[in-house]
């Protein structure tokens, strides 16, 4: 049984495809006695089960349709369909638009559509988004991504604490909001490329929204997570970090240290 202490758990960070012990992006968020899978980057679903099993997570939360994102929903679909998963309903999946059809496009090998919401109990996100697994609150937002639907994540427990998760986006005025104040910031860097944010962009993010601290995530080939982390931190004040396989970020009150906002150039591209 998950404990209260709301905490989040890297299973993979890496972009556009796993590497040697590390997973694409995948996290496990815990906390009010629940546990949500927050992307299913390939290669994610094997690290989950050093901490859970499908059986015991009360949901699944999917930021948009990239494979590095998603990809292992479909080894989770066998897994609860026809493997030694056993649950009593259907696992809650919360994704974008058309995520239900796309599973099924890739499952079925015949004239039926195979049966996902015998697997998933699917509810697709809009902006705005919000569920209540357990003792969290999840909040989503729309945001940029080149024109891909794509969700940001703001995860907040019954003692005020929250977690932010960018996803993949470019910086927007909604990804802002939605990190405001926020404890932890789990915020991606896969280069200065349309749709993304360059690690000194997430800095700014982070800065902009008065986050408590900065991980760094999906770091984008080519670049090394200790040179991510210091261009992060040159444009955010607080405490910044690499988001490495296996490595847990609890989030209490005392954590909260705000990080310096640093102006922004009149591009931030």
């Amino acid at each position: 049984m998950a404990d209260d202490a709301l905490r989040i758990t890297v299973l993979g960070s890496a972009t556009p495809y796993p590497r040697p012990g590390n997973p694409c992006s995948g996290y496990l968020v815990e906390g009010g006695g629940a546990r949500v899978w927050v992307d299913a980057g390939s290669g994610s679903l094997g690290e989950l089960q050093r901490h859970t099993g499908l059986k015991e997570l009360d949901a699944v939360w999917i930021s948009h349709l990239h494979a590095d994102h998603s990809a292992d929903l479909l080894t989770a679909y066998y897994g609860l369909r026809y493997a030694d998963v056993r649950r009593d309903a259907p696992l809650p999946l919360y994704g974008p638009p058309g995520i239900a059809d796309r599973l099924a496009g890739f499952l079925t090998n015949g004239p039926l559509r195979s049966p996902v919401e015998d697997a998933f109990a699917v509810e697709e996100l809009h902006d705005g988004h919000e569920a209540r697994v357990g003792g969290l609150t999840l909040h989503s937002r729309s945001v940029e991504h080149g024109g891909l639907p794509a969700f940001a994540l703001r995860v907040g427990d019954a003692e005020g604490r929250r977690i932010a998760y960018s996803g993949d986006c470019e910086p927007c005025p909604a990804l802002t909001e939605l990190a405001r104040d926020c404890e932890l910031f789990v915020c991606e860097a896969d280069g200065d490329l349309p749709g993304h944010h360059s690690a000194p962009q997430a800095g700014r993010s982070a800065a902009d929204a008065g986050a408590g601290r900065l991980v760094v995530t999906h770091v984008g080939p080519g670049t090394e997570p200790a040179q991510a982390v210091a261009e992060a931190a040159g444009t955010f004040g607080g405490e910044v970090a690499y988001a490495a396989p296996g490595r847990v970020f609890a989030v209490t009150r005392r954590s909260r240290t705000p990080g310096r906002t640093t102006p922004s150039p009149a591009s931030s591209r």
